[in-house]
C-alpha cells in the first residue's frame, strides 16, 4: 500500500459514529455512519490529504463492510465512496439494505 511498512488498522469509534483508519498510530481518515435497527448507513468518507493515494480508502471501506457483515447489519451506502466501492466489489452486494435497492 505504499505506507513504508506502517501498521494500518481500522477501528470502530462508536462514540464518534465512524470507522477510523489509523496508520502508524496516526488518524488517516474515517467513514462516518448512523446506526439503526439492524442497519448501518454510511454518510461520508474522508482520507486526510497527507494519506491520499495509498489505498487507505479502499481498506477503510473493506474493513467497515466486513464489520457490518460480522454484526449482521445491512448497509445503506449514502456515501458516494462507499457506494462506488460496493459496486466494484460485488462480494458486498448482499449487504445492501432492501429499502436502498428500491430507491
Amino acid at each position: 500500500m505504499g505506507d513504508g511498512g506502517s501498521t494500518i488498522e481500522v477501528i470502530d469509534s462508536a462514540p464518534r459514529q465512524r470507522f477510523e483508519v489509523i496508520v502508524g498510530g496516526n488518524a488517516a481518515g474515517f467513514a462516518q455512519y448512523r446506526r439503526g435497527e439492524g442497519v448501518i448507513t454510511f454518510t461520508h468518507t474522508v482520507i486526510y490529504q497527507d494519506f491520499e493515494g495509498r489505498g487507505l480508502g479502499s481498506r477503510l471501506a473493506h474493513d467497515a463492510l466486513e464489520a457490518a457483515r460480522a454484526e449482521g447489519l445491512t448497509v445503506i451506502p449514502m456515501c458516494p465512496f462507499i457506494a462506488a466501492y460496493m459496486r466494484r466489489h460485488p462480494e458486498f452486494a448482499d449487504l445492501i439494505d432492501a429499502s436502498f435497492k428500491r430507491s
